[in-house]
């Protein structure tokens, strides 16, 4: 995703809310985000603030959205059925005759909203719950069932083509046959029968544990955002939780103790210890550890977390830095309870940033290693907080990869390879910012606003910190603020774009408003998460859609997943506008990308590594077009040995099934920046070509 956090966008917002403060400044009482909120199941109507944060969402989004939209009968349509899958998207649950029965207001949520009334979504989701609780009883009895895995029978795959189930008996039939399908993918796994039924016994008591407890918030965070993702996939309204989450993520830093939490069962239980962070330091808790109780440091008594909510859990440990928390642990889920008094503080997410390290690789003429500066980077992230607030040294993407890079220059490197194959977008400020490292100066992107007016943005500092070979490797998976860069490097000539046939397709910009902050509110509304421009590169084009095409491609099962944005629904259409002069480095042409591609095809079709990646691409294409999955054991195990999901999952995340399911493997791996495997052997050798290529034609650096 892709943040503006030019003020300007905040101007424009406020003026959306003239109309709301006819009274003048809405004062509230604070409400801790690490409060319970009341649940859905609980409550007969929606609470008094909801009518606030309708009226608030609709206006700004009819006057400031980039498509100017209206809450009309259209987007009732869109939305309708965008609700109704993001409640029951495999079609589970809710029966035809409730479909049917919400259908009386399908073209009518417009006018609800403009009421400030989300009567539907409370209707909808509580016979959700309803169905919840009348078929969880079978799903268990089913679970435990002796099943005939003879008969042949099959299952549809894709909720799409499957129509609601006309009956409880139909439903019953499709809830016996997905057990069946889950027994069988266990079975496949290795796991014996105990450990199936526990498996699905368990994983059943967390879904109905997690949505029972569905709280008030959560519930208008999916209703709003289902009629706003009728406007467009990236306009979304997010409760004070989820916006809380989101900054952290951008920051990459919160205060907390520095533990990684997970439900099991209804249990909270230490997924892991972020090193150097407060729980860490103290040495008590471990990884495997459950949270029983946490009380604060105050006489207040300990709150219960056995099936709580992991977000309440959460919210009840961060806090301000400086204070105290006190967690009730029980070691490894056993024993004596112990308790652990620690001191929060400020925890720096450390992981999700940009990392480097020296590869040496191949051989040179002269006999010595290529000497490669790799950088991992999962995104581009900014504490603007602290950067409007003048904070010396705050937090930056570019002031990161600007020492890394300085380093990487002690260490006579070769060639740089940034890896934007996992980023999925973040600050516009800093993707401009990053990309004048590598120029000199000039446009780096180009923004339509609301009004059609084309902005024009540009790195202003006039210097470049690395001249010499830039690769960029991406994947369907690099979107936004990754395709601003790597789009822009590629206008400019300054590199080549190596890895699946084109980025992700985000060629829109987005701001997060805080609602509160609008209305002058010290009451928690959530925020708005608002699409206001449209991006361009320097040449004119958009990649919204298209994306950035690479300049030599590589086999990959993430090019085949359906994850663009071209397979979202009611994403916006792609165009362009005038293209701006800019400065061509000539680092790269069809000569050398040419050479480069024959020499990768070459090597690819001898490596016996990539054969079978190639098998297991053409296997899954194959599966993916079968729409049905065989519930016949024998039938299914042929089919499950020919296309494992695990291989496509260790594929697109880089690690195996085992260290996915292993806390300690999994901490271990992000550790290591870069991955020797033959996909990035592959991209060494690409960028050995480069740097080889660019020494016969004289552009070893960029001028």
């Amino acid at each position: 995703m892709l943040m503006q956090s030019d003020m300007k966008a905040r101007v424009l917002a406020r003026r959306a809310f003239a109309s709301l403060m006819v009274t003048g400044t809405l004062l509230f009482p604070q409400l801790s985000v690490a409060q319970e909120l009341a649940r859905v199941a609980a409550v007969t109507e929606a609470p008094a603030n909801t009518s606030i944060i309708v009226r608030a969402v609709r206006s700004i989004i009819e006057k400031e959205h980039i498509s100017h939209p209206q809450f009309n009968d259209e987007m009732s349509y869109r939305g309708f059925d965008i609700f109704l899958k993001n409640v029951d998207p495999l079609k589970s649950y809710l029966l035809l005759s409730d479909v049917d029965e919400f259908r009386v207001y399908q073209n009518q949520l417009d006018d609800m909203i403009k009421k400030s009334n989300v009567d539907f979504a409370y209707m909808v989701f509580k016979r959700y719950l309803k169905r919840l609780d009348q078929f969880m009883p079978y799903i268990h009895e089913q679970i435990d069932a002796t099943h005939d895995f003879s008969v042949d029978e099959s299952i549809i795959s894709d909720a799409k083509e499957l129509p609601w189930a006309a009956d409880e008996t139909e439903q019953k039939d499709r809830i016996r046959k997905s057990i069946k399908l889950n027994i069988l993918s266990l079975k496949a796994d290795g796991k014996s029968e105990t450990e199936i039924k526990e498996t699905l016994h368990k994983r059943y008591r967390t879904l109905y544990n997690i949505k029972s407890k569905t709280d008030v918030d959560e519930l208008l965070e999916l209703y709003l955002t289902s009629l706003t993702n009728s406007l467009d996939p990236h306009t979304t309204y997010m409760s004070p939780r989820e916006q809380e989450d989101f900054d952290v993520h951008l920051k990459l830093e919160f205060t907390g103790i520095g533990a990684t939490l997970r439900p099991d069962d209804g249990q909270t239980v230490v997924e892991n210890i972020v090193t150097g962070g407060a729980a860490d330091r103290d040495g008590r808790l471990k990884v495997g550890d459950h949270i029983v109780a946490v009380s604060q440091d105050n006489d207040a008594p300990p709150v219960e977390t056995v099936d709580m909510k992991l977000p309440d859990v959460v919210s009840m440990i961060r806090g301000a830095k400086g204070t105290k928390v006190k967690l009730h642990v029980k070691p490894k889920g056993t024993g004596t309870t112990q308790v652990y008094e620690i001191t929060r503080d400020l925890i720096k997410l450390e992981d999700e940033a940009a990392r480097g390290e020296v590869v040496e690789h191949g051989m040179k003429p002269d006999g010595t290693k290529y000497k490669t500066g790799y950088i991992n980077l999962p995104s581009f992230y900014l504490d603007m907080d602290a950067a409007r607030k003048g904070v010396k040294n705050y937090r930056s993407t570019r002031r990161d990869l600007a020492d890394i890079i300085t380093k990487f220059k002690t260490q006579n490197i070769d060639a740089i390879v940034l890896d934007l194959s996992k980023n999925g977008g973040g600050s516009l400020q800093e993707a401009i910012a990053v990309t004048g490292l590598f120029i000199e100066s000039g446009p780096v992107v180009q923004v339509k606003t609301p009004g059609g007016n084309v902005d024009v943005l540009e790195d202003e500092e006039r210097s470049i910190l690395w001249t010499g070979p830039l690769v960029v490797k991406i994947s369907q998976m690099s979107a936004s603020a990754s395709e601003i860069f790597a789009g822009a490097i590629q206008d400019y000539g300054r590199g080549i774009i190596v890895g699946d046939p084109k980025t992700h397709g985000k060629g829109t910009v987005q701001t997060l408003l805080d609602i509160s902050q609008l209305l002058g509110a010290s009451k928690q509304y959530g925020g708005l998460k608002l699409t206001i421009q449209q991006f361009y590169l320097p040449n004119g084009k958009s990649t919204q859609l298209e994306g950035v095409a690479s300049d030599v491609i590589l086999p990959s099962i993430t090019a085949k997943l359906d994850i663009s944005e071209s397979d979202l629904d009611y994403a916006l259409p792609m165009d362009k506008v005038q293209a701006r002069m800019h400065k061509q480095y000539k680092m790269v042409d069809s000569t050398i990308k040419v050479g480069l591609q024959q020499a990768a095809n070459d090597r690819i079709a001898k490596n016996p590594e990539f054969e079978k990646l190639l098998a297991r691409i053409d296997t899954y294409v194959k599966q993916k077009e079968i729409k049905t999955i065989p519930l016949k054991e024998s039938e299914y195990m042929a089919r499950n040995k020919e296309i494992n999901s695990e291989k496509i999952e260790e594929e697109v995340t880089g690690m195996t099934a085992a260290e996915n399911k292993d806390a300690k493997a999994r901490e271990d791996k992000k550790k290591i920046i870069f991955q020797r495997n033959f996909y990035n052997e592959e991209v060494l050798n690409v960028t050995s070509d480069y740097i080889e290529a660019l020494r016969r034609s004289n552009k070893v650096v960029a001028r």
